[in-house]
């Protein structure tokens, strides 16, 4: 199994934008250093978030690592001209070597719609025209293309070349099948947020992608699936976990849906890791049989914990968990670098 470590970014006031988003980039630094094979910055253009610019935030850590992966999570392609996101991020592969994965969907958020006039009739019909164009920029030296929103092109060459010919591309979803259909259609991998619901929606979704994938011709054994966590907390003892985790899980209530009724159900039924390394490793081995997964993320933020509590749960699960699920999940390997010449 690989590990990813993820941000959305979110920015409650507390710290400075500067300040919020320099320990964005510092705890790229530390993940790397506990060897994560991953870092993801997600995109949002609205409240609570900060992370309208995921490509420049992934420059600034490609600058200071040297062999994590970075991820987005996820590209808003409803939402960005293609030819300028190309733009973007072939830059940013050329800047860390090789080293960006691009996941994409829609996105989400009534705010960040207003912003780039996306409505709920054409978000879906944007992010699929949106990837078809993002691609062939990727693979295509020179593109011919047409579609509803935005203008046409002819032989265009849109520079810089990327160095990885082509990127791999996930395609996330949180329940839609329209995502899944998108990945399955190309034969691209899959990454199920995994987040706010029990886990059979998430399954159902997993084995519709497989289905799919052998509906338009691709072997569905070479499927290749992500998945979320809805959090993370790590100690020693089970107990002193829960306690620890315990007023996060309650402030989180206070935004969102009540799915679970308590802590104690989120964790039994949901996707929260929370307790001993030993429980940690038997939760994620009851996901990856409904699931399949091969790679999952975990928040990369302190989330309501304390610094010192979110360094000391991520070092225990890179040092008692990682090292099993590695062994018991066989995973592809993910690209490596390319070494400069």
């Amino acid at each position: 199994m690989k590990f990813l470590a993820i941000t959305l970014i979110v920015h409650d006031g507390q710290k400075s934008p500067r300040d919020r988003l320099r320990e964005v980039v510092d705890n790229a630094v530390f993940a790397e250093e506990l060897g994560f094979d991953g870092f993801g910055v997600g995109e949002r253009h609205e409240r609570p978030f900060i992370s309208s610019s995921p490509p420049v935030v992934l420059s600034h850590i490609a600058a200071r690592t040297r062999t994590i992966r970075l991820f987005t999570a996820v590209t808003t392609l409803s939402l960005l001209d293609p030819v300028r996101a190309y733009e973007d991020y072939a830059t940013l592969d050329n800047l860390s070597d090789g080293r960006l994965e691009l996941i994409v969907g829609k996105g989400n958020g009534a705010a960040q719609a207003q912003l780039f006039h996306v409505t709920a009739d054409d978000q879906w019909d944007r992010n699929r025209e949106g990837y078809e164009l993002f691609t062939r920029l990727w693979r295509e030296d020179k593109v011919t293309w047409s579609g509803r929103f935005r203008p046409s092109l002819t032989d265009a060459e849109v520079l810089p070349r990327p160095l990885q010919r082509p990127i791999r591309i996930w395609h996330g979803s949180a329940t839609s099948k329209a995502s899944v259909e998108l990945a399955a259609q190309y034969g691209d991998p899959l990454f199920s947020a995994n987040v706010t619901n029990p886990v059979e929606p998430y399954e159902e979704l997993a084995r519709h992608y497989r289905e799919r994938l052998a509906f338009h011709g691709h072997d569905p054994a070479t499927a290749l699936v992500g998945a979320g966590s809805a959090g993370l907390y790590v100690a020693e003892r089970s107990q002193d976990a829960i306690e620890a985790y315990r007023p996060v899980f309650e402030a989180r209530r206070r935004y969102g849906p009540a799915v679970f009724s308590s802590l104690e159900d989120a964790i039994e039924r949901g996707s929260t890791l929370v307790g001993s390394p030993q429980q940690i490793i038997d939760k994620v081995l009851r996901y990856h049989g409904r699931l399949g997964h091969e790679v999952m993320h975990v928040q990369a933020d302190a989330d309501g914990l304390t610094d010192k509590q979110h360094r000391a749960s991520l070092e225990l699960f890179q040092s008692e968990v990682t090292p099993v699920l590695r062994r018991e999940i066989p995973s592809r390997p993910f690209p490596a670098p390319v070494v400069p010449a």
